[in-house]
């Protein structure tokens, strides 16, 4: 007779793989042991553009204008995923709502703009930018509010295509009112906080005038104006966070899962399904604006050119890597997408011409051996190296048309860099996400909304190992 005295947990527990672990024991925590460990984490991810570890280090980019750059994708991804990820909206036009954001910025604080309110108007150029901040939040709120009312009530495909077109509506708008919106030329000398002011910083430390002195030991003298972006970035994405969860936990969260999951049954049970999906637009609306409130003020300048669908797309990107309905996955996600290009803006692909033919040489070959390990052994594979020899099989196929276009178009000074290609592996990561993990990398747990730590704590206390089967 075999021993059966095993606990009915263990297998479960062999299961479990390393995010798994981490997931259960961050629900284990205390709501006070959760903020003892998260806040270290935030003052370690708030002192990285000021000691900027050599791997993570951009050399073409400022490393805080970077992470500045990394904190409002955030808050775009965070807004997108109330829409997209839970409640289930498929939103292509996201971009309209930051661009509405930093143009409601734009054209009361620009000098360019007929509607300027800080020379004699009512806004005094020191606080313009942090009045016009709720401003934005709110117009763009009002523009979800506008726009979801007629066209919530359509679903799927139809929904996708009326917000993309709206994204594209707002953008020529900006490129056709010329006498408002100064056209393609954009409106400059947008208003920035000015905050801080000294002898050293006199525009304030928002200002681009404010390099910071790397060789300083006084953190806030080595911080440069991207830095302070940075951080009041973080403080607004803390602050999204904590409304969107409590959100999450009520009523409206609810409501959100059963629309995503089912809108027809949530509508039989009683779910006003309209009325929480507008919610759910018009809080995403208010997020993105915000976000655009944010560029607006740190970039000082803005063009139709900057809020194309393109740049859309990519806030969905964000989104759909990160893992739909995970608010922390989807901030990894705007991180990736924010952070890789800048990364490899200083990454050529071959430094000279030979290495690049001996690459095509090795990549041309490993993909034909793939070819030939799918055709002979593809029945015998499993699931996940079937997956993989297909994975591979795009990733040496694109990136032999890139070696062969670098070695055939070759430039002094090396090949293109891979940073200008960001289009092409984003578009790539998408295809294999949708073979290998069509969830994302962090997909949403579904778990209890209502009490859900209180009856998580209690099935999880530890309980004493006990016989089944046959030993019993």
């Amino acid at each position: 007779m075999t021993d059966t005295t095993k606990t009915a947990s263990a297998p479960d527990t062999a299961r479990r793989g390393l995010g798994d672990a981490i997931r259960t024991w961050w629900d284990g925590l205390s709501r006070p042991a959760q903020w003892g460990v998260g806040v270290p984490i935030l003052l370690l991810l708030a002192l990285l553009p000021l000691f900027p570890p050599p791997l993570l280090n951009t050399p073409s980019y400022n490393f805080g204008l970077v992470m500045a750059q990394v904190a409002m994708y955030a808050l775009l991804a965070i807004g997108l995923n109330v829409v997209v990820g839970q409640a289930g909206l498929l939103d292509l036009g996201y971009v309209g709502f930051y661009a509405v954001g930093a143009y409601t910025v734009g054209l009361l604080t620009s000098p360019n703009s007929p509607w300027n309110q800080t020379d004699g108007g009512w806004l005094d150029p020191k606080w313009a930018w942090l009045a016009c901040l709720p401003i934005a939040v709110a117009v763009t709120a009002v523009s979800g509010l506008i726009l979801g009312s007629p066209t919530l009530r359509l679903r799927g495909d139809y929904l996708a295509i009326v917000t993309l077109g709206f994204g594209e509506i707002v953008r020529l708008l900006a490129e056709n009112l010329t006498e408002i919106t100064n056209g393609s030329l954009g409106l400059s000398g947008v208003a920035y906080p000015h905050v801080g002011e000294s002898a050293s910083k006199p525009e304030g430390v928002f200002s681009g005038g404010n390099s910071g002195d790397p060789d300083s030991v006084n953190l806030l003298d080595r911080a440069s104006y991207g830095t302070y972006w940075y951080w009041f970035g973080m403080a607004l994405v803390v602050v999204v966070l904590l409304v969107v969860g409590n959100l999450e936990r009520s009523r409206v969260g609810r409501a959100w899962v059963a629309i995503r999951e089912d809108e027809d049954a949530a509508e039989i049970m009683g779910v006003p399904t309209f009325k929480f999906k507008l919610w759910a637009f018009m809080i995403g609306a208010a997020v993105g604006g915000m976000s655009g409130a944010i560029y607006a003020g740190q970039v000082q300048f803005i063009n139709p050119t900057g809020f194309n669908i393109i740049n859309s797309m990519l806030f969905l990107c964000a989104v759909v890597i990160g893992g739909q309905g995970n608010k922390l996955g989807v901030i990894f996600g705007a991180f990736v997408i924010a952070y890789l290009p800048a990364r490899l803006q200083s990454v050529k692909l071959v430094s000279d011409e030979s290495t690049g033919y001996v690459l095509l040489a090795i990549d041309v070959a490993v993909f034909v051996a793939l070819i030939v390990v799918w055709r002979l052994w593809a029945a015998r594979l499993g699931v996940w190296p079937r997956r993989g020899v297909i994975t591979g099989m795009v990733v040496t196929g694109v990136l032999a048309l890139l070696l062969l276009g670098s070695v055939l178009l070759f430039r002094k000074g090396g090949a293109q860099s891979l940073g200008d290609l960001k289009y092409l592996y984003f578009g790539i990561a998408l295809v294999v996400m949708m073979i290998l993990r069509p969830q994302g990398l962090f997909p949403v747990r579904q778990k209890l909304l209502t009490y859900g730590r209180q009856v998580y704590q209690a099935v999880r206390r530890p309980a004493a190992a006990e016989p089944i089967g046959a030993g019993r």
